[in-house]
C-alpha cells in the first residue's frame, strides 16, 4: 500500500499542515533544500566538538581527512532518509511505520521525542552561553530570546525554510569565510593534544552529526518535489557545512591551542570576530527551531489530530525551561546514548526501504507490525556498545563499566580504534538483508 493514503496527494499550500491528516504541500526545490540543510549544518556545536576529532601528534591533514570521510558517509545516509521522506510524503516517524508497523513505530517515536527536546534545550544553552561570552552579559536573557524565537519559527516552518535558504545561510557563509581567513593567517604549529585515538574514532564523531538528523529529515523533505532533489540538496548542504565547521574548529585549535568552548573565545579574539560570532549565533537558532518543530510532528505519529502549533509552543516552553533551570551537562551522555540507538535503526531502514519496490512501503494506520526487524536493530545497538560504550560519569558510570567488562569477556580491546557507527550500521544492515530479503523478493515478483 502506498504511503499517500495517510496524507493525501501532494498539493501546494502556504505552510506545513497542522495535523497529520492533511496533505503536505510540495513547494520546496533544490535551492530551499540545500539552503535549509546547509543552515542546519552551520552550528557552533561543531567547532566546539572538534576537540574530540583532532588526532594528536599527527599532520593536520589527517584530521581534516577524517572530517571529510565522516561527513561524506553521514551525509549520504542522511540524504537517503531525506529522499525516502520526499518519495512517501510523510514525516520521519510516520515513515518508520513501513519498517516496524504503526504501533511498533511508537518505540522510536518515544526515543525521538526525548532526544529532540533535549537537543533543543542544548541548542538554547549553547546560544545563550556563547552570546553571554561575546557580550559579557548574563546568560538568561539570551536563553529566553532564543527559546522564544525558535518556538515562533516552528509555527511557520516552510516560511522559515525559505528565509534560511535565501538570506540566513549566505550571512552565515560570509561569517565562516571571514573566520577562516583570520584563523589561517595565524601560524599552525603541530597539535600535541587531541581527543581522537585513531582515524576511525575521529571519523565516528563526525558521522554522528549528520545521522543525528536522520530521525528528523523527512519532516522537512516531505515538502520537496522529488526524492532526487531531496537527496542531493540534503546530502550536499549538510555535508559541506559539516566539513566547514569541523575544519574551522580543528584549525582554530591548532592556531590558538584552545579547544571546547574556548574555541569561541578564540574566534572572538580575531578582528571583527564578535560580529562574525553574533551572525553565527543568530543562525544557530534554526537548530533549536528544527528540534522544536520535529518534536511536535513526531508526536503526531501517535495522535494524528494534534495541532502542531499547540505542540510546538508546549515543546518550546519545556526546552527553554530546561536550558534555564538545569545543568544539562549531565544529560548530554544520555542524548548520545539515544543517538547510538538510532544509528543501527538507520542501517535497518535504508536496507529494508530500498529492497522493496516503489509503492510497497505502507505508512497507513493499518501498517502491519514487522517484529523480526527489531532483531537487527537490537543487534546493531549491541555491536555499537561493544565497539565503543557510551561514556557516562557519576551515577551512569555503571553503564560504561558493564559494557567495558563485556568487551574484555569477548577479547575486544577497549582502545580498538574502530568506528562504532560503521560497525553498528554494518551489523544492522547485514542482518536486515537476511531478514527482509525473502519478503522483498516476493513483493518484486508480485509487482512484475
Amino acid at each position: 500500500m502506498s504511503s499517500s493514503g495517510a496524507v493525501g496527494a501532494a498539493t501546494r499550500g502556504e505552510d506545513a499542515p497542522l495535523t497529520l491528516s492533511e496533505p503536505p504541500p510540495r513547494t520546496l526545490g533544490l535551492r530551499e533544500t540545500a539552503g535549509l540543510w546547509a543552515s542546519l549544518g552551520i552550528s557552533l556545536l561543531l567547532p566546539v566538538a572538534a576537540t574530540f576529532v583532532v588526532l594528536a601528534d599527527r599532520p593536520l591533514w589527517h584530521t581534516i581527512g577524517a572530517v571529510v570521510v565522516g561527513a561524506v558517509i553521514g551525509s549520504v545516509l542522511l540524504g537517503l532518509g531525506a529522499a525516502a521522506g520526499a518519495r512517501e510524503g510523510v514525516p520521519a516517524m510516520v515513515l518508520l511505520r513501513g519498517l516496524l508497523g504503526r504501533r511498533t513505530s511508537f518505540l522510536p517515536t518515544g526515543f525521538n521525542l526525548v532526544q529532540c527536546v533535549g537537543w533543543a534545550a542544548f541548542e538554547i544553552l549553547i546560544i545563550s552561553e556563547a552570546a553571554a561570552r561575546a557580550l559579557d552579559a548574563p546568560r538568561w536573557p539570551f536563553a529566553l530570546a532564543a527559546g522564544t524565537f525558535a518556538t515562533l519559527m516552528a509555527l511557520r516552518p516552510l516560511g522559515v525554510v525559505r528565509v534560511l535558504a535565501r538570506y540566513a545561510v549566505w550571512a552565515a557563509i560570509a561569517a565562516i569565510v571571514y573566520l577562516f581567513v583570520q584563523v589561517l593567517s595565524e601560524p599552525l604549529p603541530p597539535v600535541t593534544e587531541g581527543g581522537a585515538t585513531s582515524f576511525w574514532t575521529a571519523t565516528d564523531i563526525v558521522i554522528a552529526l549528520p545521522i543525528s538528523w536522520f530521525p528528523l529529515a523527512a519532516d522537512y523533505t516531505r515538502h520537496v518535489r522529488s526524492g532526487r532533489t531531496a537527496f542531493v540538496g540534503t546530502a550536499s548542504g549538510y555535508g559541506l557545512a559539516t566539513v566547514a565547521m569541523f575544519s574551522l574548529g580543528v584549525i582554530a585549535l591548532a592556531a590558538y591551542g584552545r579547544g571546547g568552548l574556548d574555541v569561541i573565545d578564540a574566534m572572538l579574539a580575531v578582528p571583527l570576530g564578535l560580529v562574525a560570532v553574533l551572525v553565527l549565533l543568530v543562525v544557530e537558532v534554526d537548530e533549536a527551531f528544527a528540534n522544536v518543530y520535529s518534536t511536535a510532528v513526531s508526536a503526531q505519529n501517535v495522535v494524528a489530530r494534534l495541532d502542531r502549533r499547540v505542540l510546538a509552543v508546549a515543546v518550546g516552553v519545556v526546552a527553554t525551561t530546561l536550558a534555564l533551570a538545569f545543568d544539562l551537562a549531565a544529560y548530554e551522555p544520555f542524548l548520545f546514548l539515544i543517538g547510538a540507538v538510532f544509528v543501527p535503526l538507520i542501517g535497518v531502514f535504508v536496507v529494508a526501504y530500498f529492497l522493496l519496490p516503489r509503492g510497497a512501503w505502507d505508512t497507513s494506520d493499518t501498517a502491519r507490525a514487522r517484529p523480526a526487524l527489531l532483531l537487527p536493530w537490537v543487534a546493531g545497538f549491541v555491536a555499537y556498545q561493544l565497539t565503543l560504550p557510551t561514556f557516562f560519569a557519576g551515577p551512569g558510570a555503571a553503564w560504561t563499566a558493564w559494557w567495558t567488562e563485556r568487551q574484555l569477556d569477548l577479547g575486544i580491546d577497549p582502545a580498538n580504534g574502530w568506528s562504532a557507527s560503521l560497525v553498528s550500521l554494518a551489523v544492522a544492515a547485514l542482518l536486515t538483508v537476511a531478514v527482509a530479503l525473502p519478503g522483498a523478493l516476493r513483493h518484486r515478483r508480485a509487482a512484475a
